[in-house]
Order: C-alpha cells, then sequence, then structure tokens
C-alpha cells in the first residue's frame, strides 16, 4: 500500500503520543474538571481532528497552509479564540453558581465536549505540519502522491490516540469523581478549568514558531 517499515511508524507515533503536549493538557482538564463522559468525547473529537489532518495531508492542502503565512496564523488565532472562549465560558458559569442562579453555559453535552476535541485539533495548523514531515517519512518515495497511505497512516495514529486518550480520561476521571465529591474542591474547579483554558489559548497565540 506504499507504507514502509510500518511497525517503527507504530512505535515512533505511539512516544509521540504520549509526549505529554496541548492535546494531553485538553484531556486532562477537561477529564479532571468536568468528568470522565466529558473527557472521553473530547478524546474522540480530538482524535478525529487527526482524521481531518489526515484528510488534509492526503489532499496536499496542508502543504498550502504551511506555505502560506497569512492561512497558518488564521488558522492558530482561530484555535486560540476558541480556547479563550472556554476558559471565559468556565469563569461565567463559576460566577453564576455562585449568585445562586441556573448556569447559561451549563456542564458540557456530549456533543459539546466533541466538538470542543475537534476544533481544538483541526485549528491547531503544528498538526498539520507535523503530517507533512513525519509521514513521508515511512511512505515510499513513488508514492507520496497516493491519498491511500496517508490516509493508513493517519487511521492508525488516531487509533493510537484514542486508546491514549482514552487512558488519561479513566484515571484523571477516577480523580474527578473524588473532587466533584469535595464542596470546596468542587468551588474551584471552573476557575481551574478557565485559567487552564485561557493559558493554552494564549500560548497557542504568542508561540512563534
Amino acid at each position: 500500500m506504499g507504507i514502509e517499515n510500518f511497525l517503527a511508524f507504530l512505535l515512533t507515533a505511539l512516544f509521540f503520543v504520549m509526549t505529554p503536549g496541548l492535546d494531553t493538557v485538553f484531556i486532562l482538564n477537561k477529564s479532571i474538571t468536568q468528568g470522565r463522559k466529558a473527557g472521553f468525547y473530547a478524546s474522540l473529537g480530538i482524535n478525529s481532528g487527526v482524521l481531518v489532518h489526515t484528510v488534509l495531508a492526503a489532499l496536499g492542502l496542508s502543504i498550502l497552509i504551511a506555505q502560506s503565512a497569512m492561512a497558518f496564523s488564521l488558522i492558530k488565532y482561530l484555535g486560540a479564540a476558541y480556547l479563550i472562549y472556554l476558559g471565559i465560558s468556565n469563569f461565567i458559569s463559576k460566577k453564576e453558581k455562585s449568585m445562586g442562579k441556573p448556569s447559561v453555559v451549563g456542564k458540557p453535552s456530549k456533543k459539546q465536549s466533541f466538538i470542543a476535541g475537534l476544533v481544538t485539533n483541526t485549528f491547531n495548523p503544528k498538526v498539520a505540519l507535523f503530517f507533512l514531515a513525519f509521514f513521508p517519512q515511512f511512505i515510499n518515495p513513488n508514492e507520496l502522491n497516493n491519498p491511500i497511505p496517508f490516509v493508513l497512516l493517519g487511521v492508525s495514529y488516531a487509533i493510537i490516540g484514542i486508546v491514549w486518550c482514552l487512558t488519561l480520561t479513566y484515571f484523571s476521571g477516577t480523580f474527578s469523581k473524588k473532587l466533584m465529591a469535595n464542596p470546596k474542591a468542587n468551588g474551584w474547579i471552573d476557575i481551574i478549568a478557565g485559567v487552564v483554558f485561557i493559558a493554552m489559548g494564549l500560548t497557542v497565540a504568542l508561540d512563534k514558531s
């Protein structure tokens, strides 16, 4: 199918997936502050974003993003803005709870958690650049214009990512239950989540690399 050294790809992909990064922080934040179910659907969303970047790489669109400073910056700032929006939403939820009002933001639904993960990963242009640099190393040079090897490698990468993300979700979700059972700790959950999301957004926006 045009793929070379597939076992080496799997081992390398596992190493990259397990290396702490934006996705890891996002999932841990979701799972600890909003529960295991939110982390589960956020994990599915993040790895669906991997598939989006896989399709872009297969179609050659990732090259256009890499070569266009304007497109790269636009995607990066949209992703950063969304993370900051999630953080502000958590602060609003905390304020309304403290005033005894029903929260407008409320606890995220399955769909909202999934979309949050999907948008966060899709609007991270560094993922596109990573795939452009990483995948061709395991594709026969004569097949670089063939989308099938990119798709197969992308799906394999996403499967590894889902397994790892769900493992993180399971253990951090267990910790979340203990937090939720503590009224004092529960009061700080929205604040912690808000700070982390805003910090992630600012990190993405201010990254010059």
